[in-house]
């Protein structure tokens, strides 16, 4: 029986295979018409958006490179910027430290000047004081000279006395 049912099994069947040739042939219109054509068109939209992504993705890489220069060109720029901040600014500094040193000698000079005519005055004073106290000493050795009624041995005595007591400055 077992052989029965196998001979069965692998002799043609005219009426069958015709069945299923139908069958599939419909299976086939069927996924044609319904599932191929939405998986192609799905298919369609995936690669098309694919694409696009890819247009995007190469465009927001090429802006992001010009970004980039750009940036780099700022970068350049704000330390070109910066170190002729940093020129100018040590030139001002070099400018205002030369003028404070020239203002600073002015002012020594000036300073000098003041002390040397106060100096000046000073010495003009103490000579006038000086020449002062040698009319009063002249003055006095002169009265006494008027008072003792001396010959000129003692005069020139007294005198060389009166003489050897001023002071020696």
């Amino acid at each position: 029986m077992y052989d029965i049912l196998a001979a069965g099994l692998l002799s043609p069947n005219v009426g069958l295979i015709f069945w299923i040739t139908v069958t599939f042939l419909l299976l086939l219109l069927l996924l044609r018409r319904y599932a191929w054509g939405p998986i192609l068109k799905a298919l369609d939209t995936r690669e098309r958006k694919i694409e696009e992504a890819m247009a995007r993705a190469e465009q927001a890489l090429a802006e992001a490179r010009k970004i980039q220069a750009d940036n780099d060109r700022a970068r350049r720029e704000a330390e070109q910027e910066a170190q002729r901040i940093l020129r100018q600014a040590r030139e001002a500094a070099e400018h205002l430290r030369t003028e404070e040193v020239e203002k600073t000698r002015a002012q020594i000079r000036r300073m000098q000047e003041q002390a040397q005519a106060e100096i000046e005055r000073e010495k003009q004073s103490a000579l006038d004081a000086l020449r002062a106290e040698v009319a009063d000493l002249a003055i006095k050795a002169a009265e006494k000279i008027l008072h003792e009624n001396l010959d000129a041995a003692r005069q020139r005595k007294l005198v060389d006395a009166f003489i050897d007591e001023l002071p020696k400055n």
